[in-house]
C-alpha cells in the first residue's frame, strides 16, 4: 500500500514582495531535500499559458513525501517553523495569504494486501 504524502503549499506575497518572497522559499529546498522520506519539494512560480487558465496563489510548493511521519517531522523543523512565523504570522512578513493542503494517491476504500 502506497504512505506516500503530496503537499501543496500557495502563498500569496504581499504586493510587490514576490520575487523576495520567492528566493526565500528556494533557500528552504537546500536542507528540505536532505530530510528522511523528502521525494521532492520544488518551489515553482505562476506561469501564464492559454492551455490552463485557472486561478492559483503566484507562489506554490509541491512537495511529495514517502510517509505523513516524514511531512509531520518536516513540518516541525525549527526552519520550516520559523519561516511560518517570520512570515506568515508576523505582520512584517512577506506572505499575504497561505494555503497549505496534504493529500493521498489512493482512493478510500483501497483494499491493498497486508502482509
Amino acid at each position: 500500500m502506497s504512505s506516500r504524502v503530496y503537499c501543496i503549499a500557495a502563498f500569496k506575497p504581499k504586493p510587490g514582495k514576490e520575487q523576495e518572497l520567492f528566493r526565500v522559499l528556494q533557500a528552504l529546498e537546500s536542507d528540505t531535500l536532505r530530510e528522511d522520506g523528502c521525494i521532492q519539494y520544488r518551489v515553482t512560480r505562476h506561469v501564464d499559458s492559454p492551455f490552463a487558465g485557472g486561478h492559483s496563489f503566484p507562489l506554490v510548493f509541491n512537495e511529495i513525501w514517502a510517509d505523513m511521519a516524514s511531512f509531520e517531522a518536516h513540518c516541525q523543523r525549527s526552519g520550516i517553523q520559523a519561516f511560518f512565523e517570520a512570515h506568515c504570522v508576523s505582520p512584517d512578513g512577506l506572505v499575504a495569504e497561505h494555503n497549505v493542503c496534504i493529500y493521498t494517491d489512493e482512493p478510500e476504500d483501497f483494499d491493498a494486501p497486508r502482509f
